[in-house]
């Protein structure tokens, strides 16, 4: 074979071949593109019904809280009680020194014998006289003297049985008592202290724990959503009505367990504090084990149900300078941030979007992580149900 002809199937054959390299290369950048979208788990959003929970911190209170202060000053001689001691209505707690008091109640006995006699022979000369005038013998003049007497003599026999009354008042307020059932609080004072009833701190406080009330507070707008949310049939009730018909709430105690017995709503006051722009509310629990002290915390949870939520995962989200935000998918399957505004309530795992994102959305529910603005991917559909519901059942 010639040489010319050698380097002529050669050149055809090399020029045969650079399409099927050109095409090789073309199908191998169109994998490696496909191998570069990952995969991610893509939820399509749908409204649903879930049970929201709204938590508070607040602060505990007893039914009633007494500061205990003498109505008498004296000198503490006997001490009945001890710090954290259960009492009831009544009870002695402070005993003070009484020897002045007892001498006021026997000089008013006293006052009151020498007012007897007084009004006594006051009437005897009433009686005398009132003879003599019947027989003429005296003026009347005379007789109304003596009836002026008997009443100046009885109106101090009043005033003397006034002065006992008091005396004995007085003389039982150094016995120091309970004015209600409850436990007690700090005892600062020890026996020979001097007391009154306008030293500053208190003798000790009295704290009726059979039930304790929570207190705690919600802004204007929160209690006005609220109040829409549990009660939007309800006609054209008051606040406050609408308020006592939700449902019963939880505690959280300081360990953040939850608290056996439930409490009822009610709206501590009705007007919106102009500084802070909240409304106090308060939760009364029932306190049988005498749990709830006076003075504790906790964090009141307010449940209630949502018909048409868009309800996201936790996990599906990313926070930036207090802002969050979720990855949606496209039509193109690229990735894109778009901030989310969430509702205040406590649901877990899940969070409830008041604005950001609506029904038909897709967005990547985990993984995150991974992920920027324009990252191409592979959507790989959740079972919504499946999802929340494991979402729903973890603590």
């Amino acid at each position: 074979m010639s040489k010319s002809y050698s380097s002529g199937i050669s050149y055809l054959f090399t020029i045969s071949i650079i399409p099927l390299l050109i095409l090789s290369c073309g199908d191998a950048n169109q994998q490696r593109g496909q191998q570069q979208a990952q995969q991610f788990p893509v939820l399509d959003l749908q409204p649903r019904s879930i049970e929201l929970t709204s938590t508070y911190p607040a602060t505990l209170e007893g039914k009633q809280t007494v500061e205990i202060r003498p109505r008498v000053p004296g000198y503490i001689v006997e001490m009945h009680i001890d710090e954290g001691d259960w009492v009831s209505k009544d009870q002695v707690l402070f005993t003070l020194n009484n020897e002045e008091y007892k001498q006021e109640v026997r000089s008013a006995k006293a006052d009151i014998k020498a007012a007897k006699a007084r009004v006594s022979t006051a009437e005897d000369e009433v009686e005398r006289l009132q003879s003599l005038v019947d027989k003429e013998i005296v003026s009347k003049y005379q007789l109304q003297s003596a009836k002026n007497e008997l009443e100046s003599n009885q109106a101090a026999l009043a005033q003397a049985e006034s002065r006992l009354k008091n005396a004995q008042v007085n003389l039982g307020y150094t016995k120091v008592k309970s004015p209600v059932n409850g436990i007690i609080g700090t005892i600062p004072y020890r026996i020979g202290s001097l007391v009154n009833s306008s030293i500053a701190q208190p003798m000790t406080i009295v704290s009726d724990i059979s039930e304790v009330y929570a207190y705690f507070s919600m802004s204007e707008r929160e209690l006005l959503e609220m109040a829409q949310t549990v009660s939007s049939n309800k006609g054209n009730k008051t606040i406050q009505q609408r308020v006592a018909e939700m449902p019963e709430v939880n505690l959280l105690l300081a360990d953040n367990t939850k608290y056996e017995h439930k409490g009822k709503l009610k709206l501590a006051s009705g007007l919106i504090d102009r500084e802070t722009g909240s409304a106090s509310f308060r939760a009364t629990f029932p306190n049988p084990q005498e749990i709830l002290r006076s003075g504790g915390s906790g964090n009141v949870q307010i449940p209630f149900d949502q018909d048409a939520a868009i309800v996201i995962p936790k996990r599906a989200t990313y926070e930036i300078q207090n802002k969050r935000f979720a990855y949606v998918v496209t039509d193109s399957n690229t990735v894109e941030s778009r901030e989310v505004s969430l509702l205040p309530v406590d649901t877990k795992q899940l969070f409830v979007v008041n604005e950001g994102l609506s029904e038909g959305d897709r967005i990547i529910s985990s993984g995150i992580g991974q992920l920027d603005d324009g990252t191409k991917i592979q959507p790989k559909p959740v079972d919504a149900d499946s999802l929340f519901q494991s979402l729903s059942n973890t603590e």
